[in-house]
């Protein structure tokens, strides 16, 4: 299943938008929970165009700059729908390197471990803050269940927990590493 054609189209179907803009709302928004790079959004969007699920028109900024912009038909939301109703099964462990690494850590002595974990606590630390500070954005009102960010609010609370939740481990391994 190509996870990324939905992303795309799910961001197209909240506004028109560019491939620019669409790669920046992979390094923004969806960056909680989900990456594409530059190279495959560009021929993702090619895709969809020649499959009937998203059109585009050529506008100029600027003086002379052309850019898609590009929206989605019936045909890319009926697909859209159809996704998000789908009942699917729990996804693999999500690969996480520095798990991977501490559980190898056994060539490292224990004052190694201990700067590892700091540094991953620090890392995490500027993680949560970063997020609390866009929830902060939403002044702690839930936003309308039928709004764009009513989506974005629930994914953000879940970065956090998950944050929240990654720092605790830290520091309970931190404490028996001391």
């Amino acid at each position: 299943m190509r996870t990324l054609k939905y992303a795309i189209l799910g961001l197209v179907n909240r506004n028109p938008i560019t491939g620019y803009d669409i790669t920046k709302e992979f390094n923004k928004e969806l960056a909680n929970f989900w990456y594409a790079k530059h190279s495959q959004i560009y021929p993702e969007l090619k895709k969809l165009v020649d499959e009937g699920l998203i059109n585009f028109e050529v506008i100029i900024a600027g003086e002379s700059l052309e850019k898609k912009l590009y929206t989605i038909t019936e045909k890319g939301k009926e697909s859209l729908k159809k996704w998000l109703l789908q009942v699917e099964d729990l996804d693999p462990t999500p690969k996480d390197k520095f798990k991977l690494r501490m559980y190898f850590s056994e060539i490292l002595n224990k004052e190694e471990i201990i700067l590892q974990f700091e540094d991953q606590l620090i890392k995490r630390n500027k993680k949560l803050q970063f997020l609390n500070d866009v929830m902060n954005e939403y002044d702690r009102t839930i936003p309308d269940v039928i709004s764009p960010e009513f989506g974005d609010y629930m994914v953000l609370e879940g970065a956090i927990l998950r944050e929240q939740s990654y720092i605790e481990w830290i520091n309970r391994c931190l404490n028996r590493l001391k």
